[in-house]
């Protein structure tokens, strides 16, 4: 095992991983959002096919990439918005399929 992953085994909170990777952060941000910015470094992570045979440098520079990117997400955006987790992702197609048009709210055709 690297050093470097030995260091990410002691990270616990979105601050200890931000702090790690100084991702300058807004703690009012971090306080509503930290599991939705966990879950979307998660996914960056998961798609990032390149990471492969990177030394811990590398993998470090990638790490703080993606935090950086999912925390920003999250500072231009919202949990629902982004739609993050499962249960986002189904109550944005719960909305979509509630969708009426105002044309046949009002019985005419807009336009």
């Amino acid at each position: 095992m690297s050093d470097f992953t030995d260091d990410l085994d002691d990270l616990e909170t979105a601050e200890d991983f931000l702090r790690f990777f100084h991702v300058t952060y807004d703690q009012r941000v971090v306080n509503v959002n930290r599991l939705h910015i966990l879950q979307r470094f998660h996914d960056y992570l998961s798609d990032d096919i390149g990471m492969e045979g990177l030394d811990d440098e590398g993998t470090a520079a990638r790490y703080r990439f993606h935090l950086e990117r999912a925390y920003q997400d999250f500072v231009v955006s919202n949990a629902i918005a982004e739609k993050t987790f499962k249960v986002h992702k189904e109550e944005a197609r719960k909305m979509a399929d509630r969708f009426v048009p105002l044309d046949s709210l009002l019985g005419t055709p807009v336009g």
